[in-house]
């Protein structure tokens, strides 16, 4: 990068467990809210953004372009164009970065970019029998031709095909997400115990941030319940007084049978929003205004999609490559925990040379992750993966814990389902 861009500041929601205290809020309010708080938090006039970039994974039917329902139920004006980004589990970071490759273009100012997921909301669709059935009786042209189409209904055409099943399953190696964390279980004889001791740890990470206040410093509370006042200011997926008992009584949920992956071993499946104010940091200096931090370098890359937990690796090795950095140079990581066996399989693929030499192209090792920097507040497991809006609380979350701890240098990567890795250097000063 030509520049630094600098993010101004962030915000996110809380995360709520899918089906839980923000069900009834769709994709569009959670992210009208979060852009309309953040906007006024930063103070800047509403005109003076160029576009409005948002990440979001499900793409609701009702809201189709969802970043431009977004943006003007979030009060901006009309002339303020906005659009929508999809890479999986990335796009609220794909949102950030497409804003900065703009910034870096000439082609705008000021950015708002984040990530919103309502996974409470994705739908049940109908199966092919039955829509089938549905269009025989709408070109049936009398009342006995509508008569006989519904005469081949059976039960079997009420078998609904799962909306977030469908999205968690990779539509060419056929494997929902959890089924790839197992082959890399297995590639990296990771132990169900060493996946049930990551979630533990996870948990009580989270536990003590929350404890201290850490989360709030990101999080914009939200009414969920009009009606009633009621108020959602924490997130709610972290388990106070999780122990390893209760995670080892837990059956494997993708391989019934030899698997190790398990619900209480995997990222939660979640409701938030989130987003960040973007300028050049010419432009950020110019106006005397002081960035949260700044966004260094990305990139991403591509890998197996059956082994697409690995993505941190691939595109870490592509960013150091194009810095010249070593991991020893990184303060703070924060590396998505999708599943646990998939972190777990990264750090082994970080500090092997083998691994390196045959999958990364490099004759050395990437270098062994420092566990006392890798996500020092817990991740995803405990936290929930909101898949559209993850890519952006990371790299919320990397800057203000590198503010909070006095640091200056941050690595915020995640893996993307279908086969591909995140990675975004940032700094504070």
């Amino acid at each position: 990068m030509k520049e630094r861009v600098a993010i101004i500041d962030g915000l996110r929601t809380p995360i709520a467990k899918a089906s839980g205290k923000l069900k009834g809020l769709q994709a569009e309010s959670l992210g009208s809210f979060i852009l309309s708080e953040l906007a006024l938090r930063v103070g800047l006039d509403y005109d003076m953004y160029d576009e409005i970039i948002i990440g979001n994974v499900s793409q609701p039917a009702h809201a189709a372009n969802i970043a431009r329902v977004i943006a003007l139920k979030a009060g901006f004006s009309e002339k303020i164009p906005a659009y929508t980004v999809h890479r999986n589990c990335a796009s609220g970071m794909q949102a950030i970065t497409s804003s900065t490759e703009k910034i870096l273009a000439g082609r705008g100012d000021i950015y708002l970019a984040g990530g919103v997921e309502s996974m409470s909301n994705i739908p049940l669709l109908y199966n092919s029998k039955m829509s089938a059935l549905f269009e025989d009786i709408f070109r049936s042209k009398s009342p006995i031709d509508k008569l006989k189409a519904l005469t081949s209904f059976t039960p079997s055409h009420l078998k609904p095909i799962i909306g977030l099943m469908e999205g968690l399953t990779d539509p060419l190696s056929g494997l929902m997400m959890g089924s790839t964390a197992e082959i890399l279980a297995q590639d990296f004889g990771i132990s169900r115990k060493e996946q049930d001791e990551f979630a533990l740890l996870s948990h009580q990470k989270a536990q003590s941030a929350q404890k201290n206040r850490i989360f709030e410093q990101e999080i914009a509370p939200i009414v969920y319940d009009p009606l009633k006042g009621l108020v959602m200011s924490d997130d709610d997926g972290i388990r106070y007084g999780q122990n390893i008992e209760a995670l080892t009584k837990l059956r494997p949920f993708f391989d019934k049978k030899n698997g190790t992956v398990t619900a209480g071993n995997s990222s939660q499946v979640s409701d938030a929003a989130a987003a960040v104010v973007l300028m050049s940091e010419s432009k950020a200096k110019a106006m005397g205004l002081k960035p949260l931090g700044y966004l260094k370098e990305f990139t991403y890359a591509g890998l197996d999609p059956a082994r697409m937990g690995l993505g941190p690796a691939y595109s870490t090795a592509k960013i150091l490559k194009m810095t010249k950095m070593k991991m020893s140079d990184f303060e703070l990581i924060e590396l998505n925990e999708a599943f646990a066996s998939q972190v777990l399989a990264n750090l082994a693929a970080f500090e092997s040379k083998k691994y390196a030499n045959l999958h990364l192209n490099r004759g050395a090792a990437l270098g062994a992750i420092d566990t006392n920097i890798l996500n020092v507040n817990g991740g995803a497991i405990a936290l929930g993966h909101p898949v559209g809006m993850t890519g952006t609380r990371l790299v919320i979350h990397t800057l203000k814990e590198l503010r909070r701890q006095n640091k200056n240098i941050g690595l915020a990567t995640l893996c993307i389902g279908g086969g591909q890795g995140a990675s975004m250097i940032l700094e504070v000063e």
